[in-house]
């Protein structure tokens, strides 16, 4: 969170604006301006990060901010508050409004003097921002949403332990919470023997317990209604045929929390709702393909376009594969990989807009042209 804080106020003033070309007796200037007032609604999950990838930029553009936190996670964000008035921004430009969802995200939402809007969470909520905006004042809507990222493992893979250890942490990382979380496995078949006792060895690596414990590395969901939902999910994955072969259980329920063990279904098709519902929860997905065509083509069968990661040594399917992806971001021979410089954002119903980057900017400015006469 400091690093964006710090990584925004550096870039501010290294944003040009431009000069049009023009005939000789005309000056055209195209020029950046604020926008207004921001409004973002952010997750519980990373409730801090995903507030400075919108705070930071916006502020150091020149609106005024407000930020609705989860109603799971508001501690942080009045934290943040207090911290902004210490360091000198003045009192009502930084501005923290807690509450829920239907509440204070739609009075935001609805609002006629909030002219951007920007959100992280799930599709549904999304398309709904999307519609109050319309009815409103046409606000400008920024939205970073849900995602079932295909991570692909292909038989010429440089590490098969490397890619069986990343598997595994890419769906069991925070609890799977991740919207970027690698919830389809998609494994070459000529390898897939060889893979799967890697990747359930990984597995193991993770283990829940009290968020508090140095050992512990997975906590607990974030309340009960969310682990009632990656339940039932692990319920419909074995009615429709699924395989379960880690995992699956409630565990350490005699504390009281909401721990689950992190979870491998094989035998999964595409059209199984596992593998096309965003569950929220380390529930992982394996599905085999023989080819590079049938590996690009289940990729690509999803409503949401969020990331990928691809898994080869040959440079020029790395390079072909990924282009291929109708992903915002593909990592190649890793997962999760990035940081402030390069954009985060997804394509089709994963949203619009991108965080992070130069690129950010564009969601918290506006652009104009003024042309003078000479």
């Amino acid at each position: 969170t400091a690093n964006a804080i710090r990584w925004s106020a550096e870039a501010i003033d290294k944003i040009y604006d431009e000069v049009a070309a023009t005939p000789h007796d005309q000056l055209g200037l195209v020029t950046r301006e604020p926008s207004g007032v921001v409004a973002a609604i952010v997750p519980w999950n990373f409730p801090l990060i995903m507030a400075s990838w919108k705070f930071a930029p916006a502020l150091a553009a020149g609106n005024s901010f407000i930020l609705k936190p989860s109603e799971k996670s508001p501690l942080t964000a009045i934290r943040i508050a207090q911290l902004a008035l210490d360091a000198g921004i003045p009192k009502g430009v930084f501005n923290v409004l807690p509450g829920f969802g239907h509440t204070v995200g739609k009075a935001l939402a609805l609002h006629m003097d909030v002219d951007v809007l920007a959100f992280t969470g799930s599709t549904a909520i999304a398309k709904q921002l999307m519609i109050y905006a319309g009815q409103s004042n046409m606000k400008r809507v920024w939205l970073e949403a849900g995602g079932k990222s295909p991570n692909v493992v292909f038989a010429d893979a440089p590490d098969l332990r490397a890619a069986a250890q990343a598997a595994a942490g890419a769906i069991a990382f925070n609890q799977g919470e991740v919207c970027t979380a690698g919830s389809r496995l998609l494994v070459e078949r000529s390898i897939r023997e060889q893979f799967i006792p890697l990747l359930v060895e990984a597995l193991q690596a993770w283990k829940p317990g009290h968020a508090l414990d140095p050992a512990t590395t997975v906590g607990a969901v974030v309340d009960q209604r969310q682990l009632d939902n990656v339940l039932r999910y692990i319920s419909i994955g074995r009615e429709q045929g699924a395989e379960l072969i880690a995992g699956g259980q409630r565990t350490l329920e005699e504390t009281g929390g909401t721990y689950i063990e992190p979870t491998i279904f094989d035998g999964v098709t595409n059209a199984m709702t596992i593998a096309k519902e965003e569950i929220f929860g380390p529930v992982l997905s394996l599905i085999t393909f023989d080819t590079v065509e049938e590996a690009l083509q289940i990729a690509n069968d999803s409503i949401f376009g969020l990331a990928a990661g691809v898994w080869t040594s040959n440079l020029s399917k790395a390079h072909t594969f990924a282009r291929g992806l109708r992903a915002g971001s593909v990592w190649v021979n890793q997962y999760d990989g990035g940081d402030m410089t390069a954009p985060f954002g997804g394509f089709k119903q994963s949203g619009n807009g991108r965080d992070k980057s130069l690129h950010a900017f564009d969601k918290y400015t506006e652009l104009k042209a003024t042309w003078i006469k000479l």
